[in-house]
């Protein structure tokens, strides 16, 4: 179960890049998820969070721009696939087995990226602006994230 829940982790990040992290790190601050004796330990610092959570507001904004270049070019996308590795790294070291949690945190950081892609390419198609799309998978994106750290 630890797995799917760093896979769906890493799917958070192929949508929104610094939600994934920033969503585990308030978990890990908050002591739902513990990560004090590990190599990820910085995630749960007091500051952590604060500094994740201005970075994903920012991206949040920043997606809203025409100028904003595709999810799908390599600076974005291996930022996602770092994120959603770490992430999912995270959530997996409560079982102890970041390694596996990493692996899977990137699997959904590729599905994520390109069926995140592609639903909203659709939806924007449909409602004929991208802005709607857009917050929509915002909406989806959080209440995931929220909904991973919640069973972990």
């Amino acid at each position: 179960m630890i797995y799917v829940l760093a896979l769906a982790i890493g799917v958070v990040a192929g949508l929104r890049a610094l939600l994934a992290p920033a969503v585990v790190s308030w978990a890990a601050s908050s002591g739902f998820l513990d990560l004090s004796s590990s190599w990820l330990a910085f995630a749960g610092y007091r500051w952590t969070p604060w500094i994740l959570t201005l970075a994903a507001a920012g991206e949040l904004v920043t997606d809203q721009l025409p100028s904003t270049p595709s999810r799908k070019v390599p600076p974005q996308f291996i930022a996602r696939l770092v994120m959603g590795g770490l992430s999912g790294a995270a959530i997996a070291t409560a079982a102890g087995s970041w390694p596996l949690g990493m692996v899977a945190g990137v699997v959904g950081a590729v599905i994520g990226t390109l069926l995140g892609a592609r639903a909203r390419g659709a939806l924007a198609a449909g409602f004929g602006n991208d802005h709607p799309a857009a917050i929509l998978e915002d909406i989806v994106a959080l209440g995931l994230a929220i909904a991973v750290v919640a069973v972990v």
